[in-house]
């Protein structure tokens, strides 16, 4: 089964794919267009000319996984520049299958606040000795 783990590696082929390749024909792209190897566990995501469909293919260890999502109105915000394969977070994945963009405008971005203590409270205050 396809592997939505936050470690999953996701690569887009942008431009525009021949979506009535299935698993042999997608994974000979990924092969021969972009030199990468189809059985590295890696997800691949396509999308076909019309942006209204997204196939994603992964190898399992022992065999492929197709998840297709196709849309009824509208179209996806898939990358134009042809034959280059773009590296992205499966959040960036999550974005385009939701119709977003991979820099939608108002999306929250990734904070990782300090957190700041006051050296007064690490100290351990002794009581002073009353004679």
């Amino acid at each position: 089964m396809l592997d939505f783990s936050g470690s999953t590696t996701v690569y887009l082929a942008c431009g525009v794919t021949d979506l009535r390749k299935s698993y042999t024909g997608l994974a000979a792209i990924i092969k021969l267009k972009f030199h990468l190897d189809p059985y590295s566990r890696c997800m691949f995501a396509f999308c076909n000319r019309r942006r209204t469909l997204i196939k994603i293919l992964q190898w399992d260890g022992s065999g492929f996984g197709i998840l297709m999502k196709r849309l009824e109105r509208n179209a996806f915000h898939w990358p134009d520049t042809p034959d280059e394969l773009r590296k992205v977070t499966l959040k960036e994945l999550h974005w385009l299958c939701d119709g977003l963009s991979l820099n939608p405008s108002g999306a929250f971005e990734e904070r990782h606040p300090k957190i700041v203590v006051c050296s007064r409270f690490l100290s351990i205050r002794k009581k002073p000795k009353i004679s």
